[in-house]
């Protein structure tokens, strides 16, 4: 939004007024490493309370602080039904960077995902289905200088119910 120079009270140029950007879910690490992968695996919880293990392609939305899934037929996907009735997921991205030596790197987060229908696709390929996770607990390993292994938990970025 733009703010013109007499409601800034001066005679200057206009200045940008900035809203203010949520709290970023991820660190700046883990973002870089999430954006140079692209398959991850998606569990899901069936309703017969059986575990699903998907391998899926994704995109981080650092702005709403999610990971989308999109999919050719995703609303036609046993993941897309298991979000829909559960909501509970664990996502795992990882590599392997070296065997000789043996050097492993990844992100666990698990958390909330919603099963969004009537969405527009960020390309033609994909249907209007998305399956939208949003972190509570987020375990890398591997990742940055120390390579070591971090676990935090974060806030929610859905809206309070009510």
């Amino acid at each position: 939004m733009w703010a013109s120079p007499e409601a800034a009270g001066c005679e200057r140029e206009p200045i940008r007024i900035q809203a203010r950007r949520p709290t970023m879910m991820f660190t700046s690490v883990e973002l870089e490493y999430l954006r140079s992968q692209r398959l991850g695996r998606l569990a899901t919880l069936t309703p017969r309370g059986t575990l699903q293990n998907s391998p899926v392609g994704f995109q981080v939305d650092d702005d709403a602080g999610v990971i989308a899934i999109w999919g050719r037929d995703m609303g036609n996907t046993r993941k897309f039904h298991n979000v829909a009735a559960n909501g509970q997921v664990a996502f795992v991205v990882d590599d392997l960077v070296s065997v000789s030596p043996w050097v492993v790197r990844g992100l666990e987060i698990r958390g909330t995902a919603e099963a969004l229908t009537g969405q527009t696709p960020p390309s033609g390929y994909w249907s209007a289905e998305v399956i939208r996770i949003h972190p509570r607990r987020i375990i890398a390993w591997g990742l940055g200088p120390d390579g070591g292994r971090t676990s935090r938990q974060v806030a929610p970025s859905l809206p309070a119910a009510g």
